[in-house]
């Protein structure tokens, strides 16, 4: 058993190493152990602006949004609620900045968390316009048509519920489009409405799409200790959720697929980060495609829509269409009740099957405790109550191995030139013992997706940005600014390992010591809510261990 755990950890370490260089390699911008290195230059606003300045005003193929631009200027509109102040261009009735109230900064704390943006660091918006659903067809208002937007509120005041803003388009190709956002007190959803009125003497066709345009770069303050999904994401009830790497999109040709769903009755379509999301959402039941891209003239930017044919409007008609754009933090308990699915934008990995339920409990803790730091505490103490007996087992099988250590070791050093009579001998110690050499190596391999789920559940939980514990732990989504978790971690993980038998190796022995520092480098600058709850886990594993070695007479 001694050897099996040995081999356990080697692999956990170096798995460990794998990933702590690639996380250092994805957020330098070098080449990764899996994929290409990522771009580290954004499209600003004004490489955006010459974005396809090949094509003709307005020009798009019936399936995809437009590319090229206008280079008539248009007013910025800057609403504020409660827990929004979002900047409207009035270029496409674009939403071109996104600031979260409630949210401070990674880095700055003295500032706000930007969502959306569009600077020379950031290229990060929300569009909505039409295409003729003919090919070769009129150009329609899109998100380059200049807008008008009409007089009204910009800012929630005391007492109202609401913030309404309308935009008007000219005349482009027989019809007018009206754009109007409505957002409320204490909401990150904002409701968006487009009217299209046909001013022609003829029928039209128009489709409309809504779309999210950022730049494949990290957010800022994005730990290279640990990887987080950053990118589109689509979702219908037919394939479920569906990631898009930038990288996977970046490698597409024109036309191959896109390896995701491209049309359903439903879903939705959105731009994924660490704690955050945007999300364009349209009630089901209405055919609609989706599409993901890389811009066709601009490096290093994406986008991800979703279509709907508006059907025939009439001479003189109008068609109006309700969408929902989400732009806010990863609540999963409020993303759930939004939509089917969006829930899902939090990222749990391969474990969200087991996470689920666990951030369930944990948020009922929370409910009960009002601490978000005691809540994983106290996680941490029903999970190994609920594993007690499993790992009673494993460590009365590890006490009888302490205890017949001396008499393995005795057994290597005499007979360490006869390979074959040593091995036969150990397994006559172990049968007169009773002592089973891979007891305490099945209980940790059935806990260890609990607590690796439990790890991506503290890892994504945007509740715990900014939440404070006791003392100098402040937030517990930071590393510990002094460094006492992790210290108070690495001393309990040499304690396990002096609680545990020693391999008769004396290098390895060294190496079973060793491990643990090496290991606990990375908690240093892991957020501190990660770090409590791994220090919990091991001194709850320490006082059973310590027992139950007591209780069978072994020091």
């Amino acid at each position: 058993m001694t050897d099996m755990r040995r081999t356990l950890l080697w692999v956990v370490f170096t798995m460990s190493l794998l990933m702590l260089w690639d996380g250092w390699n994805r957020h330098t911008g070098q080449p990764t152990l899996f994929g290409a290195p990522v771009a580290t230059t954004a499209a600003g606003p004004a490489a955006a602006s010459a974005a396809g300045a090949a094509a003709a005003a307005g020009g798009a193929t019936a399936a995809t949004p437009p590319t090229s631009p206008s280079g008539q200027p248009a007013e910025q509109i800057v609403v504020s609620t409660d827990v929004l102040k979002v900047t409207l261009d009035g270029k496409g009735g674009d939403m071109r900045r996104a600031e979260l109230l409630g949210y401070p900064d990674s880095v700055d704390p003295t500032r706000n968390t930007l969502l959306m943006d569009t600077s020379a660091e950031r290229t990060y918006l929300a569009q909505t316009g039409l295409i003729s659903t003919v090919a070769g067809g009129p150009a329609l208002p899109n998100h380059f048509t200049v807008m008008t937007a009409q007089p009204g509120e910009r800012t929630l005041k005391d007492g109202a519920n609401e913030v309404v803003v309308r935009f008007e388009s000219p005349e482009v190709g027989g019809v007018k489009l009206v754009k109007t956002y409505t957002f409320k007190r204490g909401q990150y959803t904002v409701a968006v409405k487009h009217e299209v009125v046909n001013v022609s003497a003829a029928p039209v066709q128009p489709r409309l799409y809504l779309q999210l345009q950022r730049d494949g770069n990290a957010p800022a303050g994005e730990s290279a200790f640990y990887f987080t999904f950053t990118g589109p994401a689509v979702y219908t009830d037919e394939k479920k959720f569906e990631k898009v790497e930038f990288k996977d999109i970046e490698k597409r040709a024109p036309n191959d697929k896109p390896g995701h769903n491209t049309s359903s009755n439903d879903g939705w379509v959105a731009m994924v980060q660490h704690y955050f999301t945007s999300a364009w959402l349209v009630a089901p039941g209405s055919p609609r495609e989706f599409a993901s891209r890389k811009h066709p003239s601009v490096p290093n930017l994406y986008e991800v829509a979703m279509l709907q044919d508006l059907g025939a409007i009439a001479p003189g008609a109008t068609k109006a269409h309700e969408s929902t754009l989400f732009v806010g933090p990863q609540e999963e308990k409020k993303l759930a009740a939004l939509a089917p699915g969006l829930e899902l934008v939090k990222d749990y990995g391969w474990f969200t099957i087991l996470a689920k339920p666990m951030f369930a409990v944990l948020h009922w803790l929370h409910s009960v405790l009002g601490n978000w730091g005691w809540s994983i505490v106290a996680l941490v103490v029903l999970l190994k109550i609920a594993f007690y007996w499993l790992n009673a087992n494993a460590y009365k099988s590890m006490a009888k191995m302490k205890a017949v250590n001396p008499r393995i070791m005795e057994l290597r050093e005499r007979m360490k030139d006869k390979p074959q009579e040593m091995q036969q001998e150990m397994m006559r110690i172990y049968r007169e013992e009773k002592v089973n050499p891979i007891g305490g190596c099945l209980p940790i391999f059935v806990q260890m997706p609990f607590f690796i789920a439990l790890y991506w559940v503290l890892l994504s939980t945007v509740e715990m940005r900014g939440a404070p514990w006791v003392g100098w732990i402040v937030d517990l989504s930071a590393k510990d600014p002094y460094f006492i978790l992790p210290i108070l971690m690495t001393l309990s993980s040499l304690l396990q390992v002096w609680l545990q038998p020693a391999p008769a190796d004396p290098l390895q022995a060294k190496m079973m010591w060793l491990m643990p520092l090496m290991f606990s480098f990375m908690f240093f600058f892991f957020p501190a809510g990660l770090v409590l709850y791994w220090l919990v886990n091991n001194l709850l594993s320490i006082a059973q261990q310590w027992v139950i070695n007591r209780q069978m007479g072994v020091n």
